[in-house]
């Protein structure tokens, strides 16, 4: 076996492992919490909610350890275990167009992994969700957005499969260059095309009626200096009883959206203030650099992969004959995430120091004490855990523990 190959197995290994024993960690931590409220929120959230988000948090990690486990498997199947091989053999038999063939072997693959992850996206919403109380999407939505979200990404991903593809069979050593400004280009597009003329095929956006409320929103989007293209009111009801908050867009084409699920549960002052705090975003900048970030990590993989792609032990090692420029992007998907995941806490820091920013921006522009009153609803009507362990939190949220992330709002 290659070193390669080994390598692998004990990085698979090592995430592995370092998942299990994060996720028995955060329900232990839970569990020796579950029968007292934190001492900031005795007097906000109740005994019963208190626990109901400690069941609903550690369901959901008791559950999300299968997926773990089958998806290593899976990996080991597609890698291994001969399945990318097979696909492989199996396009290049019908003898077409590398282009085509590459084409026909990553759709396939993506078919194929849409339809063996689908028992647990079942369970998750039907079973989880609906025993907790949060579920409201009935089986004729959950399909109906899985087969718009397969054609979407036919339509949008075709292409830049393609172009993709094609860069790195006829433009010579410096395909990745080409290929990372061609990414980059689509990224910013959708990213611009989301707000206007993607999100819309799976929610209903409606303007926000005219009032108080609406009033109260223009006038902090004036002395923020922020300019959308409206605000709107989505129906997230129709699948959940979770509420949220987002702007998305760039340039003149940004909307502003809320749940109708938050709206119901917040009053004009708590949602002026959790506004305030998706303002903080844009302010600090904060989606530019993510937007940054990304672009620069996305330029250093495919200079990884320019170089892997040309070593024969690198298809040979993870269960693939004939060297190819699909196959050498396909295997540089499935393996990276093995990898990276020992990063995550940095990216959880930089996400977190976001957040931070975001709320001392919030509180600078409305009362500090809305945005808290806010969050404590979100946490109750949400469920979500007040006492996440330590560690597992700062490997896998992106926000701040809530008595943290409420202690720092209670100093401004």
């Amino acid at each position: 076996m290659h070193s390669f190959a080994l390598l692998f197995l004990l990085f698979l290994a090592l995430s592995i492992g370092l998942k299990l024993w994060l996720a028995q960690r955060h329900l232990a931590h839970i569990r020796a919490h579950r029968d007292a409220v934190p001492d900031a929120f005795s007097e906000k959230i109740s005994l019963q909610e208190h626990q109901k988000a400690a069941d609903y948090t550690s369901a959901k990690v008791h559950f999300g350890r299968w997926p773990l486990l089958y998806d290593a498997l899976i990996l080991l199947v597609w890698t291994f275990g001969g399945g990318l091989e097979l696909l492989d053999q199996t396009a290049r038999s019908y003898q077409l167009d590398p282009i085509v063939t590459g084409i026909l072997v990553i759709f396939s693959m993506m078919f194929i992994s849409a339809l063996l992850d689908l028992p647990f996206s079942l369970y998750s919403t039907f079973v989880i969700e609906e025993k907790f109380g949060f579920n409201r999407t009935t089986l004729k939505t959950f399909f109906t957005d899985m087969l718009k979200g397969a054609l979407l990404g036919v339509v949008l991903g075709l292409p830049l499969i393609w172009v993709v593809l094609w860069l790195m069979q006829q433009t010579g050593e410096l395909w990745w260059l080409y290929t990372w400004a061609v990414w980059t280009g689509f990224s910013l597009f959708i990213a611009w095309a989301y707000p206007t003329w993607i999100a819309p095929l799976f929610n209903k956006f409606s303007p926000m009626e005219e009032g108080p409320t609406l009033s109260r929103i223009k006038d902090l989007l004036q002395r923020c200096g922020f300019n959308s293209d409206g605000v709107f009111v989505i129906d997230g009801s129709r699948r959940s009883s979770h509420g949220n908050a987002y702007f998305s867009g760039f340039g003149k084409n940004k909307r502003i959206v809320f749940y109708d699920t938050l709206l119901k549960s917040l009053n004009d002052d708590q949602l002026e203030a959790v506004l305030a705090h998706e303002l903080g975003h844009f302010k600090r900048k904060h989606i530019v650099k993510g937007m940054a970030i990304t672009i620069v990590t996305t330029l250093i993989g495919l200079g990884i992969l320019a170089w892997l792609m040309k070593a024969d032990w690198f298809y040979q090692s993870l269960g693939v004959s004939t060297p190819s420029h699909y196959m050498a992007l396909l295997l540089f998907t499935l393996v990276v995430p093995v990898f990276t995941f020992l990063f995550s806490p940095l990216m959880s820091l930089f996400s977190r120091k976001n957040e931070f920013e975001a709320d001392e921006f919030a509180a600078q522009q409305s009362d500090a004490s809305y945005l808290i009153q806010a969050l404590v609803n979100l946490y109750k009507e949400n469920a979500s855990t007040l006492t996440p362990d330590p560690l597992y939190s700062s490997f896998y949220d992106s926000h701040p523990p809530a008595p943290v992330r409420i202690a720092h709002l209670a100093k401004q």
